[in-house]
């Protein structure tokens, strides 16, 4: 049996995820994510390394923008197959493409106007790399399986699906390739989650697998314990509201908002912080807050009590979603301080922006970062303490607080990345390390060496491996 892998993104970087498996004459994709690093941007608009029409199925493991923001692109330029994956990312999916399209095309816009009023002529036109209806058009290509359950997505490979504990519906794949009556298991770790992080469950810990690419986001450090973060947010809400600023959340919609909300009402609910306005300005977030209302079947124990009490994990008084720009554009008009969350998690587009502009440049404000910050991004930028930065066109001088909460990660760390393979009975025949930095990801590598004496390597941009 011969199988051929190769790696077409999230290759000694984070974002971009995207693995190629032949087999049995199959082409089958597993993501299909978009790139937000700056320096790695220009791969979105590269054509597709293998065409579109050529690939058989896509299987998902979920819902981010990086693993899934590419789809609507290979669809538009021919794949036609099926987009396999469990029904909470299906939902999620579906309200991510539509509003990464929608900031496509709404930065485009704005870029166009800008360069009206410099009075620049670009070369070429400035469009949006895909729009609203490339990304419906990818909606009815989903089928959705559960957690455990084998799916025919080739002839001769099926996919199973388990609970990766990253975000709602997430997934490590396990891909079976049969061929001549034998068998060989591929397990794709997608983004691994954290043991005890609210509301979601735990990762599931695998027990038999030939090959293995496992992601290494944090591959090189360590979190915070988890139990620090409620100190930590009620200090800096605390000390925000004392200073008569505002506290600037950037936030992904998914999962990281729905966490955020249920750290804030926890504290609400115990007096530690005060009954402030409160809100969630990203359409999108509050859509995916209500995919996380039909779900609760994927909740923690924790989160089934809450509810059993009548308390919604991503609800308390005082929260308000905004959904309408109009609603974005009063809450600068709020006068005290005012709780912020607002995507894009990394700054790289959305309402974010408008926020950061009206509060980069107040020493009262904080900006506090809650998750990972990609390389070459405007969080990164801000995070690792540039005096000023580029917003929307206008360069502002970074006077605000900056402050970060590393427990909030969805990301398992490297210890935990060292448990989640433990749970494989034998060597597999080779590990590949992906989805990291390449300090995260060479460091990883050498640590599984020294702890298992495993086969492992560093996995390279657009290198196949044969699968033997």
């Amino acid at each position: 049996m011969q199988i051929k892998l190769n790696f077409f993104g999230a290759a000694r970087n984070v974002t971009g995820s995207c693995y190629c498996v032949e087999a049995n004459g199959s082409r089958v994709l597993v993501d299909c994510g978009f790139y937000q690093e700056r320096e790695f941007k220009h791969r979105n608009w590269e054509p597709f390394p293998v065409p579109p029409a050529d690939v058989d199925a896509v299987v998902l493991t979920h819902a981010h923008l990086d693993h899934c923001g590419l789809l609507p692109k290979l669809v538009r330029e021919g794949f036609r197959g099926r987009i396999h994956c469990t029904a909470a990312t299906e939902d999620i999916a579906k309200i991510v493409l539509t509003d990464s399209a929608r900031i496509q095309v709404e930065d485009a816009r704005h870029k166009q106007r800008r360069h009206e009023r410099e009075g620049r002529k670009p070369p070429h036109p400035v469009v949006p790399l895909y729009t609203v209806e490339d990304a419906d058009a990818c909606s009815s290509l989903f089928d959705t399986a559960n957690y455990g359950a084998a799916c025919t997505v080739a002839d001769g490979i099926e996919a199973v699906f388990h609970d990766a504990g990253h975000i709602l519906g997430s997934s490590s794949v396990e891909l079976r390739v049969r061929n001549n009556g034998e068998t060989r298991k591929i397990v794709f770790s997608g983004d691994v989650g954290r043991w005890d992080s609210p509301i979601i469950r735990d990762p599931t810990i695998l027990e038999q697998a030939d090959y293995v690419l496992v992601e290494s986001t944090y591959g090189n450090r360590l979190h915070g314990p988890n139990d620090s973060i409620p100190e930590d947010l009620a200090r800096i809400v605390n000390e925000t509201r004392n200073a008569g600023g505002n506290v600037v959340i950037p936030s992904f919609a998914v999962e990281r908002t729905q966490e955020l909300l249920y750290r804030l009402s926890e504290l609400l609910h115990r007096d530690r912080i005060p009954h402030l306005m409160a809100f969630v300005d990203s359409p999108m977030a509050v859509r995916v807050t209500e995919v996380f209302r039909r779900h609760p079947e994927l909740f923690d124990e924790e989160a089934v009590d809450l509810m059993r009490h009548g308390q919604h994990p991503c609800d308390f008084p005082g929260l308000h979603m905004s959904r309408t720009v109009e609603e974005s554009k009063a809450i600068n008009h709020i006068k005290g301080t005012a709780l912020i969350i607002a995507g894009s998690g990394m700054c790289t587009g959305g309402r974010i922006k408008h926020h950061l502009v009206n509060n980069i440049t107040r020493e009262e404000s904080t900006v506090l970062f809650v998750g990972y910050q990609a390389r070459g991004t405007l969080g990164r930028i801000i995070l690792e303490g540039a005096e000023e930065v580029r917003i929307l066109g206008q360069n502002y001088p970074v006077r605000a607080r900056v402050e970060k909460i590393n427990g909030f990660s969805a990301h398992a760390d490297r210890d935990e990345l060292l448990k989640w393979l433990s749970g494989f009975e034998r060597a597999p025949r080779r590990v590949f390390v992906t989805h990291g930095e390449t300090e995260a990801a060479d460091s990883f590598c050498e640590l599984v060496r020294e702890k298992t004496g495993w086969n492992t390597s560093v996995a390279e941009y657009t290198q196949p491996v044969v699968l033997d």
